[in-house]
């Protein structure tokens, strides 16, 4: 997704954060943040990643990244009044990965790692595809949100 226009950083921010955790019931960790100064713009890098167990053999792995080049704060008016807002763009990017045996059950000898690959061959099969159909639907939820966020912010 990439945008570019008036927004308020730290709103999009915690909205972001904030959709994430709540409509799909990630536990985020920011790995990365941050701010390099360059003239009277910023830019600023951040990675997020959201995980949550879906079963005991499955989980959701989401990695965000934001890259915001060219942060400038402006004064827009609103409603008859003067606001402080950003200005700048905005490129995220979102990769969704469905995990599967996260804790590694069978992977303790090669036995188990072949009745792994027939469990998932041909018992699990559907159930996977499953799966993997919500997380990037998640991720496609996600970047329309932000996008949809994003361009509400800019009419104002």
């Amino acid at each position: 997704m990439k945008y570019r226009g008036i927004f308020s950083f730290k709103d999009f921010y915690k909205f972001c954060y904030d959709w994430l955790t709540e409509e799909t019931d990630l536990d985020i960790s920011e790995d990365k943040y941050s701010e390099k100064l360059i003239g009277n713009s910023k830019d600023i890098d951040v990675k997020w990643t959201g995980e949550r167990k879906v079963t005991d053999y499955f989980k959701f792995e989401i990695k965000v990244e934001f890259q915001i080049r060219k942060l400038t704060e402006v004064e827009i008016e609103q409603g008859g009044a003067k606001v402080k807002t950003n200005q700048g763009e905005v490129k995220a990017k979102v990769t969704g990965t469905l995990i599967r045996d996260y804790d590694g059950k069978f992977e303790k000898d090669a036995f188990r790692k072949f009745l792994r690959s027939i469990y998932e061959k041909w018992v699990i099969k559907s159930r996977i595809d499953q799966f993997e159909e919500k997380l990037f639907g998640d991720c496609d939820e996600f970047l329309g949100q932000a996008k949809a966020y994003l361009a509400l912010e800019g009419k104002r």
